[in-house]
């Protein structure tokens, strides 16, 4: 039994799960589009579930409100925007949300224009990630890519100029091929956007993926951990402050979806494969649900739950860590006890010895991770399991 005395922030996740085509290094629940399908059609067919799929998770969440939604994929940016306008006039009405919420769309630079990008804008979405990935057309062509750096250049002028103001940048470092200047090369000309939030990520070969199987030559480690050290350098020097192992913001411009994962929130989860976290006060338990996994599987049944579970104590105390591990300045011990209804002394020995190999500093009642515990952050996280 658990000792909630007040409940978490509660998100919305929302996945939309085709793609134009595969990309070798991806391993998220995404289905190559089939020509074939009116893709109209099939976006009308999956909205429809998407809101069934909410009306059945409401009653875990009566009164709660919602602070953000996060559309991914897949390839969001796919969606039909007369569909996506219908499916987020929906959730307004089904749910408590936030008037400041924020409410993010990925998209891809192959799949969107000016037009598109105006009907999202006008639908209200507020913020867009844009997966860039490099704006090298080499890389990008290595990497399977659908897009070439001038069409992401095009997609974020074009973002830009219909109205968005709160953009972030997806690049990876670590590709096929790439030399330090690149990489930072690729880092300097998001920053010349001028836009308030970047995701800067290594490529790792991911199990059941094309690359897993067909591993690409990837730069060593020394020269990967040079790329990272340096882009850092290069963002800091622009305003972005590091605050999660992967991502970079300007003042006052953190994701507040993602940040609510990073702290442990609740979210909802909808779509095809999707995953949800529910804490329940009047149970005292948290629980995690997560949905068919199969796109058409998951429209034809009356019920789109995969399966559920109630968290362990132990497994409590692991998923914490996992995620406030990632914050480049931690946590308190109060945001421990109020996530998850547990004292802190349920992690301490897990904690304590963080702190001997130097992973970790717990200073009173803050906790954050070391350089050396974001270097090493597997190994920080496999202590707490």
């Amino acid at each position: 039994m658990l000792n909630f005395t007040t409940l978490p922030a509660l998100s919305l996740y929302i996945h939309y799960p085709w793609c134009v085509q595969k990309c070798p290094y991806c391993d998220f629940n995404s289905h190559a589009v089939n020509a074939s399908n009116n893709i109209k059609q099939r976006d009308e067919q999956y909205v429809t579930a998407l809101l069934e799929d909410l009306q059945q998770e409401l009653p875990d969440v009566w009164g709660r409100t919602v602070q953000s939604i996060f559309i991914g994929g897949g390839t969001p940016s796919l969606i039909d925007p007369e569909q996506l306008h219908r499916l987020l006039s929906h959730i307004r009405s089904l749910v408590k949300l936030s008037p400041l919420a924020e409410i993010t769309l990925e998209a891809n630079p192959g799949t969107v224009d000016q037009v598109k990008f105006a009907e999202f804008y006008a639908a209200g979405i507020n913020r867009l990630s844009i997966g860039v990935q490099s704006f090298d057309d080499i890389l990008l062509e290595k990497i399977g890519r659908i897009h070439n750096g001038q069409q992401a250049c095009q997609a974020i002028e074009t973002a830009q100029s219909v109205g968005f103001d709160n953009i972030n940048l997806d690049l990876m470092y670590g590709l096929p091929g790439q030399t330090l200047k690149s990489a930072m090369a690729d880092v300097q000309q998001a920053i010349n956007f001028q836009t308030s939030h970047l995701s800067h990520y290594q490529l790792t070969l991911e199990p059941n993926t094309f690359f897993a199987v067909h591993p690409p030559p990837l730069p060593d480690d020394d020269l990967s951990y040079d790329m990272q050290i340096r882009c850092q350098e290069i963002l800091a020097e622009n305003d972005f402050n590091h605050y999660e192992i992967s991502a970079y913001a300007k003042e006052n411009q953190q994701c507040r979806h993602n940040l609510n994962y990073w702290q442990f929130g609740d979210y909802i989860g909808i779509g095809a494969g999707a995953h949800g976290k529910i804490s329940n006060a009047q149970q005292q338990n948290i629980i995690r649900r997560w949905k068919e996994k199969q796109p058409f599987t998951y429209m034809e049944k009356s019920s789109m739950i995969g399966g559920e579970g109630k968290l362990s104590r132990q497994d409590i105390g692991f998923e914490f860590m996992l995620n406030t591990s990632r914050l480049v300045e931690g946590f308190s011990s109060d945001l421990f006890a109020r996530q998850t209804g547990m004292a802190i002394n349920h992690i301490e020995k897990g904690l304590k010895k963080a702190v001997d190999l130097g992973l970790i500093e717990w200073q009173l009642h803050h906790i954050k991770p070391t350089q050396r515990g974001l270097q090493y952050l597997n190994e920080l996280q496999t202590i707490f399991l």
